[in-house]
């Protein structure tokens, strides 16, 4: 993140605490809470954040998060944020039900609330933007190992946090399709923490813990950028491939240097548009977020949520050495 928005973010914040409206009134204010700053993959959704903003006009983007991984850290935000009278507030969460009682107060003051990319409780939101289905990704993280492992092999998992709403669903997910890549053995699940200097002990301490290990499932960004620099260190490249959901610009050194043969991703750019977006139509325009219902999302279309409020964005995509250089630059 820039200075100069790290600088907004903190004036919105002091103006939240001590009373002083940080934006004029007539802008519509909305807080894209992220997991943690600092994170690319956040930073490019605030990319795409601020392009929705600027499309419609009136909106004034406050890009925030705690400085860890912690549902605490959030709580802190997302209570400055009610304070401040915030109009809407998107939120990737943290943890599943720790949210719910501030989300709640938020709402009962009038305040739009979303979640995407990881999902609150029903109760503590209107509406949950998945970047793709669910399943789809599920299947996607296993057959990115499996499809370089034909005979079969050991994987282990490194994810976010124990608490991750979309880590743990998607791990879930692919729980579900295992019996459609026989031979493939799941060993271990780790926990970086979404923290680089954690994520690659983890990496680190799985390829000792498991001398035969053929690879790494991080679906996390943070974590397989650290897994792969594990590997590289270690000595492993081409012993053990590290895998997963990626941002290009942070994976292409990777699939350079053979650490990663292929990893996925949607554009984090899209997903913070369409989070904007959703929480615009809520908050300005009267649409209510139900079973159903179809939500505009600009240039992405239209959301169709599902009966628990749900909708998935698009579909992952795969990037690798035959097109990773058209990306790196992008995101």
């Amino acid at each position: 993140m820039s200075v100069i928005k790290k600088l907004a973010t903190s004036v919105a914040l002091a103006g939240a605490m001590f009373g002083t409206p940080a934006f004029a009134q007539d802008d519509v204010r909305i807080a894209l809470v992220v997991k943690a700053l600092g994170i690319g993959f956040f930073e490019a959704a605030n990319e795409g954040a601020q392009e929705a903003a600027e499309e419609l006009g009136n909106v004034e983007i406050i890009y925030t998060g705690p400085t860890d991984t912690t549902a605490e850290g959030q709580i802190e935000v997302i209570n400055a944020l009610i304070a401040q009278q915030v109009d809407a507030i998107a939120v990737s969460s943290n943890d599943t039900d720790a949210l719910v009682p501030v989300l709640q107060r938020a709402m009962q003051r009038g305040i739009t609330v979303i979640s995407w990319d990881s999902g609150v409780a029903p109760d503590g939101r209107q509406l949950h933007l998945n970047p793709s289905s669910n399943p789809l990704i599920g299947n996607m993280i296993i057959k990115l190992a499996a499809d370089h492992l034909p005979d079969g092999g050991e994987v282990a998992l490194l994810s976010a946090t124990t608490t991750s709403t979309n880590q743990n669903i998607w791990m879930e997910e692919m729980n579900n399709v295992m019996g459609d890549y026989p031979g493939i053995e799941v060993v271990a699940t780790v926990y970086g923490d979404d923290l680089a200097d954690k994520s690659y002990r983890e990496a680190t301490g799985l390829m000792q813990s498991y001398p035969d290990l053929d690879a790494i499932i991080a679906p996390t960004s943070v974590g397989i950028v650290a897994a792969a620099q594990a590997v590289v260190d270690a000595g492993k490249v081409g012993e053990v491939n590290v895998t997963g959901l990626g941002l290009p610009s942070e994976m292409a050194g990777a699939i350079e240097s053979g650490a990663s043969q292929s990893f996925a991703i949607w554009n984090p750019i899209d997903l913070g548009y369409s989070a904007t977006m959703l929480a615009y139509e809520l908050s300005q325009n009267g649409v209510e977020a139900a079973p159903g219902a179809e939500i505009p999302m600009g240039r992405m279309g239209t959301l169709t949520l599902d009966e628990n409020n749900e909708g998935a964005m698009a579909d992952p995509f795969v990037y690798d050495a035959s097109n990773i250089d058209d990306f790196k630059s992008i995101f």
